[in-house]
This record gives structure tokens, C-alpha cells and sequence, in this order.
């Protein structure tokens, strides 16, 4: 008996006589509690100038067939356990960062924090733990790293509606699965962060500049922070009358 079969075990029995052995399931994913602004926000994207320092990750699957990809409900095993801390019932991000070629990480060549879903553990060994997919944003895949599962808070839009300030212009960096070219609803990323007095909320108005001398910068978008770091942010594309396009400017509102 391998080790992972003692590990699962009454649950695993009860689980092989009622589905395939090559596609064991955990636990039904209970219904979603949160609203649909709070899951969309959840998956938003961030940016990276440098790996995450992270430990914790997806290491496979549970069936007898090797899988790459995994959607909610399946089982997926975690790198650690008890003797990392890992309890039955803790919540975790699924993460991944893309990035373009094969350089590391920078300020020159940012990459995209992708949240694939998030996960619930369900049984835990010393040193490894099973959990279930309660949530996909995309697929969750071995290699993903692991962060705590905490809500977001979605920030209401500032009441701030004065003309940006001039000469002080941010630029649209990339979006999702490193999306260079969003609309309305979409989330985008900029090179400006609370260290430039962006807080959560902000309004922003997109420009675009058409390279023609002596016109000015065509306003296209509003657009609202919802996650800010240090030197980036998450903004919320609130309407748009043009397409959006990395390298376009955004103002923040006084």
C-alpha cells in the first residue's frame, strides 16, 4: 500500500468505489459566499519585479495518471504539512508569475502575477497535505505557489472627479496572462503605486497619444485602483470609449 492510499484512507476507499481511480475527487466545493465583484477582484492581476519568495506549492495531483491541469473539486497535493504548520481546513491563493523570455525578473521586464484559484486543505501528513480546488480562476497547476486566502475588500470609487495632474503620468504596463490590449470591465497594471500617493480607490483617466505633433493626449478611459502596492497598482477599467493599450498614460484625479 503506498503511502499516499494510508494517507487518504477511508476517504479514498469510499472515493475509488464511486469514480474512476485515475480521477479521485475531494470533497464537493461548498457554494461560493462571496459576491461576484469580491471573486472577480480575487483573480485580478498583479505585477512582479522579482519572484516571490515562496515555499509552498502545488507538487502534483492525486490520480494515477499525471495531470497538469486541475479545476474545482479535484484533489491536489501541497509540498508541506504538519511540520510546516499546515492544518485540515486552511485556505490558500494558487499563484504563478509570467513573464517574457528567459531573463529574471526586473523593473525592465515585469512580470504578471497570475491567481489561478484557491484551495482548502482537506487531509494532512507530516510533510505533505491534500487540499481541494474550491475555486478556479484558470486552471491550477503543479508548480503554483501558495499564499493565505484572505477576502478582498473591493474599495469604493473616489469622489475625487478634478483634471489629473499634468506631467505626472503613469503608464498601462500589461494585464492578464500578460494582456496588452483591454476595455471596459478589464483589469490593467501601472507603473504607480502608493510611493506616488496612488490609495485604494483612486480614479484615473487613460490617455492616448497619437504621435501627432501639436495635439493633444485623446482621453479613452476611467479607470478606478483596486489593489496598490508600493510602486504598482491593479486598476479597474470603469468605462472606455477606444480600446486601452500598454504604453498608454494614466492620470490620477486631484
Amino acid at each position: 500500500m503506498t503511502r499516499l492510499s494510508v494517507f487518504l484512507g477511508t476517504g479514498a476507499c469510499v472515493l475509488a468505489t464511486t469514480l474512476p481511480v485515475f480521477a479521485q475527487r475531494g470533497p464537493a466545493p461548498a457554494p461560493q459566499t462571496l459576491s461576484a465583484d469580491v471573486m472577480s477582484l480575487a483573480c485580478a492581476p498583479a505585477l512582479a519585479y522579482e519572484a516571490p519568495a515562496v515555499a509552498l506549492r502545488i507538487s502534483g495531483g492525486q490520480e494515477s495518471v499525471q495531470r497538469q491541469i486541475h479545476a474545482p473539486g479535484d484533489l491536489v497535493t501541497i509540498n508541506a504539512g504538519t511540520r510546516d504548520g499546515i492544518t485540515v481546513g486552511q485556505e490558500f491563493y494558487t499563484r504563478r508569475v509570467m513573464k517574457s523570455g528567459d531573463g529574471g525578473l526586473s523593473h525592465t521586464n515585469p512580470g504578471t502575477i497570475r491567481t489561478s484559484g484557491w484551495i482548502r486543505v482537506w487531509a494532512v501528513d507530516e510533510d505533505m497535505s491534500l487540499a481541494t480546488i474550491t475555486h478556479a480562476c484558470e486552471t491550477v497547476d503543479p508548480g503554483d505557489y501558495l499564499e493565505p486566502f484572505v477576502a478582498p475588500t473591493v474599495p469604493l470609487p473616489s469622489q475625487q472627479a478634478g483634471p489629473p495632474e499634468r506631467g505626472n503620468y503613469g503608464l498601462v504596463l500589461s494585464g492578464q496572462d500578460r494582456r496588452t490590449e483591454f476595455g471596459r470591465g478589464d483589469y490593467l497594471l501601472i507603473n504607480r503605486g502608493s510611493s506616488q500617493g496612488v490609495a485604494p480607490g483612486a480614479r484615473f483617466v487613460v490617455y492616448h497619444d497619437k504621435k501627432s505633433p501639436g495635439n493633444f493626449l485623446f482621453q479613452i478611459a476611467e479607470a478606478v485602483a483596486v489593489d496598490v502596492k508600493p510602486d504598482t497598482s491593479t486598476l479597474h477599467v470603469l468605462s472606455a470609449i477606444d480600446a486601452i493599450a500598454t504604453g498608454d498614460y494614466v492620470g490620477m484625479r486631484k
